[in-house]
């Protein structure tokens, strides 16, 4: 099983650690949830989480309690950048300091509002702050990792995830917005939301599929078309290449 988010950024301190990943979520949770607005809302606290644990790393993992937003945040975020090298690499110093600047602004300086604009933004900015979002947090991982490089690659992956609009996480469950796709629409739109395989019982229970003999029917379709690939003996399907572009060109576009 791929090591926890938790587990990957095992070097923070455990109540930094926890808003940062309670952030994250909320970010995209509100993505698939269609809630454009509190997106990019969430996405500049997590900026604020982000740049007190930058800061704090490079200040010799001199970690504060909790996160706190600095009076200037550009400037702040410039200052890292004056750092000695000899206090953290490249990426912890310029390149994700730059990275939040703009992820910020989608927030204080864009407004969500949008008022009197030719075309509604929000869900154009709220897609800017989901994968921006992703790819800070991958960064992080690689930087704080406490596993092995190989563990970390997998976490990396898990956390740029595809992330579906017309998916909803409902506690342990993912259900298809979209009542009128197909159910074997439903099972490659889910799969290609998690880079890590699902297991058939999920894919069951997320589908509402009371017979699960009847649905390995509609898994070894989808194998036997090379959209995915189902082991029986483990439970467990992953979407292929062919079946992330089948998704990618017939299902996702507008």
């Amino acid at each position: 099983m791929p090591v926890s988010a938790t587990a990957a950024l095992g070097q923070l301190p455990t109540e930094l650690r926890g808003e940062l990943i309670t952030e994250f979520e909320k970010v995209t949770r509100n993505f698939r949830e269609r809630r454009w607005e509190a997106t990019t809302l969430d996405s500049g606290r997590l900026c604020e989480i982000v740049y007190t644990i930058l800061a704090g790393h490079l200040d010799g993992d001199n970690f504060p309690a909790t996160a706190s937003k600095p009076a200037q945040f550009d400037t702040a975020c410039k200052d890292l950048e004056k750092k000695p090298k000899t206090a953290g690499s490249d990426s912890a110093r310029v390149v994700l300091p730059r990275m939040l600047v703009p992820l910020y602004a989608l927030r204080n300086k864009r407004g969500v509002g949008h008022v009197g604009g030719d075309v509604d933004a929000n869900f154009m900015d709220a897609t800017v702050a989901v994968h921006m979002s992703q790819w800070i947090m991958a960064e992080l991982v690689r930087i704080f990792h406490a596993i092995s490089v190989e563990e970390a690659t997998k976490v990396v992956e898990s956390l740029v995830d595809r992330t579906v609009p017309i998916l909803w996480q409902v506690g342990d469950v993912v259900r298809v917005l979209d009542t009128g796709l197909g159910l074997e629409d439903s099972t490659l739109l889910l799969l290609y939301s998690d880079v890590v395989g699902v297991h058939e019982k999920k894919l069951t229970a997320s589908l509402e599929q009371d017979k699960l003999f009847n649905y390995r029917r509609v898994l070894s379709r989808l194998h036997g078309r090379r959209l995915i690939e189902y082991d029986r003996d483990s439970g467990m399907s992953m979407i292929s290449p062919t079946g992330i572009t089948d998704v990618e060109e017939r299902l996702l576009k507008p």
